[in-house]
């Protein structure tokens, strides 16, 4: 039986915070949890895919929620950022316990912690079979986790954005208010944008479509779907820049 081959050569994974928790516990991170999630990663990796990883901090320290009630909304991203550092040595131990050699870089210098973000490092790093997890969201306050994975997939020219949510891809209104919202299986940027869809942030999201980085939208929850979605299998949504005239828009 013929083994299935990757469709991208280097991809970007974005993981919120939230995927480093338990459903329903209370814990910011779970080692449990954690180690699932290295475990679908090294599955990854072991297809000779390069692998980055952009890490969030939701589970430890939102900066806009702080700002929003009262904190100086620079300082409470700045805590964020550090939240993010936490979530990636966290994956990187795990990892590293697995024997998968593993990077992090930071966008702020703490070199007792992590390496500092340097492209061309980051990228021989990922030529040489390490994973490397970009922290420290982009070194500046104001902006996302979310632009973080675009501004690095633009840099290290990554294939795709693998964006793990909650829910199994991009749905036409929230499917757990409206039992009938519709999910769709492709869209275009332009598409996206029409229908007003909340993929990324408006900053995330241009920069993707300005640089043609595909985003695959799917369930972090779902075993096996980081994989599919490297395989090419129809897993979540894809967002692209174009969709061929003989490819339907499929909705579920």
């Amino acid at each position: 039986m013929q083994k299935e081959a990757p469709v991208y050569e280097r991809v970007v994974l974005k993981l919120s915070g939230e995927a480093m928790q338990d459903r329903g516990a209370r814990d910011n991170i779970s080692l449990t949890v954690v180690r699932e999630i290295a475990e679908r990663i090294k599955e990854v990796r072991d297809l000779d895919v390069q692998v980055a990883i952009v890490m969030g901090g939701g589970n430890i320290w939102r900066g806009l929620s702080a700002s929003g009630r009262g904190m100086d909304r620079t300082t409470a991203d700045y805590m964020g950022m550090l939240a993010t550092v936490i979530n990636a040595l966290a994956l990187r131990s795990t990892l590293d316990h697995m024997g998968v050699e593993t990077r992090v870089q930071t966008a702020i210098d703490m070199r007792n912690v992590a390496e500092p973000f340097i492209l061309g490092r980051a990228i021989r790093h990922l030529e040489l079979g390490r994973i490397v997890i970009f922290a420290a969201g982009t070194g500046n306050p104001y902006f996302s986790t979310d632009t973080t994975a675009a501004l690095r997939a633009s840099e290290i020219r990554a294939d795709v954005i693998l964006k793990a949510t909650k829910v199994d891809g991009v749905y036409d209104r929230d499917p757990k208010k409206f039992p009938d919202a519709r999910r769709f299986d492709r869209l275009t940027f332009s598409e996206a944008l029409a229908k007003r869809l909340q993929i990324m942030d408006s900053t995330a999201f241009s920069l993707c479509m300005d640089n043609k980085i595909p985003i695959v939208v799917f369930d972090m929850y779902k075993p096996g779907s980081i994989r599919d979605a490297v395989l090419g299998r129809k897993v979540g949504t894809l967002v692209c820049d174009e969709i061929p005239s003989d490819v339907k828009i499929q909705t579920t």
